[in-house]
């Protein structure tokens, strides 16, 4: 059969294979697609092959329902006047995905780079107004207060947009140069200002505790010393008394013998004189070791214990 009587004859085949495949369209996963009629909202096309009535119905919009980034650089005046400069990362994506919140962000802007712009602009806006009421010092440590400011104050502006905020992420925050040097020369005093407390509490308490070693080992050789010294009277106590009980054994034993008495005197010489050279530890002790001497010496021994015993009489 020739191709042109065909045609002829089975044209409106190839009129309803066009129809049948010009109604056919697919929506990629995570968008959905828009369809309007005469430039007029109809419907809603999910993921996956749909069909629309040809030639009447066209795919308007294929909106994104994934997550989306966008990164902001800006300036902003704290209530001292000094420049801030902030560099953040904005995460943020459709709200949902049903019919009334497609719609409104299919057609709240005329493109995605209209609602970035204001998307952009209003959070700039919050953070300035925000940054406007604090002191440069008080900054760095609001970092979390500034994210949760900003999410508060725009996502009720974004719900009418049909978005919503999932993250804002200040990933730094700068000065100018003179700020950021005079800020580090504070922190450079302050840090030896702490190094200074820290090194003189150590001192002191080095020396508190020297102080209280010394006095305790003081008073530990203090307390020693009046033991020893209660130790050594009791000993010199003793010493005396049995030197007097055998001095007196030894007169009674040499009275009843008729012997002199002065014999243990000579006798109690002569023993100093052997300690004294055999204990002594270098100190030097004149002694007159002649007979002239000792003579002297026993008569002074005599005339102590005859004085003695003249006041025990009394």
């Amino acid at each position: 059969m020739d191709l042109s009587v065909w045609l002829t004859q089975y044209w409106w085949v190839i009129i309803a294979a066009i129809i049948f495949f010009g109604s056919l369209f697919s929506i990629n996963q995570g968008y959905i697609g828009v369809i309007t009629m005469f430039g007029k909202y109809r419907r809603v096309a999910r993921p996956g092959l749909n069909m629309k009535v040809p030639i009447l119905e066209s795919v308007y919009k294929k909106v994104s329902i994934q997550n989306r980034s966008v990164e902001l650089e800006f300036q902003a005046v704290t209530s001292d006047q000094a420049n801030v400069y902030f560099k953040s990362m904005l995460l943020y994506s459709v709200q949902n995905a049903d019919e009334e919140t497609i719609k409104k962000v299919a057609f709240k802007f005329f493109a995605d780079k209209d609602l970035m712009q204001a998307l952009i602009r209003t959070i700039e806006g919050n953070i300035r107004s925000f940054v406007a009421t604090k002191k440069q010092a008080e900054i760095l440590a609001l970092r979390k207060e500034i994210v949760e400011y900003v999410k508060f104050e725009i996502d009720q502006q974004l719900e009418t947009w049909g978005y919503h905020l999932q993250d804002l992420q200040i990933n730094d925050i700068t000065f100018d140069k003179l700020i950021l040097d005079s800020m580090s020369r504070v922190v450079a005093s302050n840090n030896l200002k702490a190094a200074a407390e820290n090194e003189g509490q150590a001192l002191l308490i080095t020396k508190t505790k020297a102080a209280e070693a010394e006095g305790n080992a003081i008073k530990i050789s203090a307390e020693a010393e009046k033991e020893a010294a209660r130790l050594r009277g009791q000993g010199v106590a003793l010493f005396r008394q049995e030197v007097a009980k055998g001095m007196t054994e030894a007169a009674e034993q040499m009275k009843q013998a008729n012997l002199d008495t002065n014999v243990i005197l000579f006798s109690m010489w002569t023993e100093a004189i052997k300690n004294f050279a055999e204990y002594g530890k270098g100190n030097v002790i004149f002694l007159d070791g002649s007979p002239d001497g000792m003579e002297m010496t026993m008569k002074q021994i005599q005339a102590l214990m005859v004085k003695q015993a003249g006041q025990k009489s009394n």
